[in-house]
């Protein structure tokens, strides 16, 4: 009798142990690492739903490979050291065979030196300092979004045609995004001049700076700009507002974002001027049908336009897909050569993942926030931004001369090729 016993328990268990194999068989896991929490919530908040939008539409088409996709998420909460435990453990523990997100290029930096010592290809939804695909480019990372380079050639034209020889001043965020992105505009628009144009830094997760715009009211500036992101541009721009700085003054902000110009609200974005790889608007304005169908099926599940954080994910999960059906397999060597040089053509207009940098070349937008009753008078009342100009990526992106020259004077090898053997180290 106890043998008997004994022999179905074992039959069981052998059951149960084949049946989760077949089940591990049939998945690849995928981890997103966004943030939840902090102050660029609001767009990772985008991030998760349009990856998961991408995930449940590639499942009901068959998965990839034959296997059905599982996303596994961890908070980011745009924290470095909560990154690096949370990526450690999607590889590690998880076992997910691609990592991708950000919303804080420290962040990114921090899961791409990991995944590139994992041998896991990691992409960055929401990243736009140029160290992240540029210094701290790696082997295993591609940045799907543009770059500070890109945004600053994106608002060249119209801020030298309309404040050539003006008063700049800028306030910047703290970490390798701002400092990146600040000098950026400062190089296009002639104002690397830092005693004629003056700039202070903030922190990161900064609620007040009172103390950052009284100064700008005593420097008295014809342009603003607003090096900051998320829930520090919103409390900042909100309180410009209401000290009166707009009145004299643009207001600039290089990467703006739908949640950002939502959360300053339509009275306070009227005016401001930025840059966008893309908005919900792109694609009716010119014709890519793809992306309209990504804009109706957003809104339909979630009552709201997609943001650029949100196409960027949506995008990577389609991209990744591909990527790996071109290889044959999840391999992460593979799939990395499979996107090198590999153009496609999804949300926007044609874009390439270039073969040195595995930066996304694309069109870059300049933007001017639009009036109040326009965005009111918009179904979601989230109509904020009129495309001024559409710059070429060709044009807007960092040239492969001095992507090797930043590199070499920083002591890196002048290509990704020689990180190649790290992964296995």
């Amino acid at each position: 009798m106890r043998k008997n016993l004994f022999m179905a328990i074992l039959s069981l268990l052998l059951v149960i142990a084949v049946s989760t194999v077949a089940m591990a068989e049939g998945t690849v896991k995928v981890g997103l690492n966004y943030p939840k929490s902090g102050p660029y919530s609001v767009q990772g908040l985008d991030q998760f739903r349009a990856a998961s939008m991408a995930v449940e539409e590639i499942n009901a088409e068959g998965g990839v490979l034959g296997k059905q996709v599982e996303l596994v998420w961890k908070d980011s909460k745009s924290n470095v050291d909560a990154t690096k435990s949370n990526v450690n453990e999607l590889i590690d523990t998880d076992n997910v065979s691609m990592v991708f997100g950000g919303s804080s290029s420290a962040v990114a930096i921090a899961a791409s030196e990991i995944c590139q010592q994992k041998g896991v290809p990691f992409f960055g939804t929401l990243t736009y300092s140029t160290s992240t695909t540029g210094i701290k480019g790696h082997r295993f990372t591609f940045r799907e979004c543009y770059d500070a380079h890109m945004a600053a050639k994106s608002l060249a034209s119209f801020l030298n045609t309309n404040y050539a020889g003006k008063k700049y001043m800028y306030i910047t965020a703290d970490y390798t995004w701002g400092w990146t992105t600040e000098s950026s505009v400062r190089k296009f628009t002639n104002t690397e001049d830092k005693d004629a144009h003056k700039g202070v830094l903030a922190p990161l997760g900064n609620t007040d700076f009172g103390k950052h715009l009284s100064l700008a009211k005593m420097v008295k500036p014809d342009v603003l700009v607003l090096v900051l992101f998320g829930k520090d541009m919103v409390n900042a721009i909100r309180q410009a507002t209401s000290m009166g700085l707009k009145s004299n003054t643009q207001i600039v902000v290089p990467n703006l974002t739908l949640g950002m110009a939502e959360g300053g609200g339509p009275k306070v974005m009227e005016g401001v001027v930025g840059s966008v790889p893309w908005c919900w608007s792109v694609p009716y304005k010119y014709g890519h049908e793809r992306g309209i169908k990504f804009v109706e099926d957003f809104a339909a599940k979630h009552s709201r336009y997609p943001s650029t954080s949100g196409a960027s994910a949506y995008t990577i999960m389609y991209e990744y897909k591909a990527a790996c059906e071109r290889a044959g397999n999840f391999d992460g060597a593979d799939v990395v050569k499979a996107l090198e040089g590999h153009k496609y053509t999804f949300l926007k207009d044609q874009q390439e993942w270039r073969d040195f940098d595995h930066q996304s070349v694309q069109t870059v937008f300049a933007v001017k926030c639009k009036p109040q009753p326009e965005v009111l008078g918009d179904k979601f009342q989230l109509d904020y931004f009129e495309i001024m100009s559409a710059v070429p990526g060709h044009e807007a992106v960092i040239s492969r001369a001095d992507w090797e020259a930043a590199r070499t004077t920083a002591g890196l090898p002048p290509n990704l090729e020689s990180l190649t053997n790290m992964a296995s180290k």
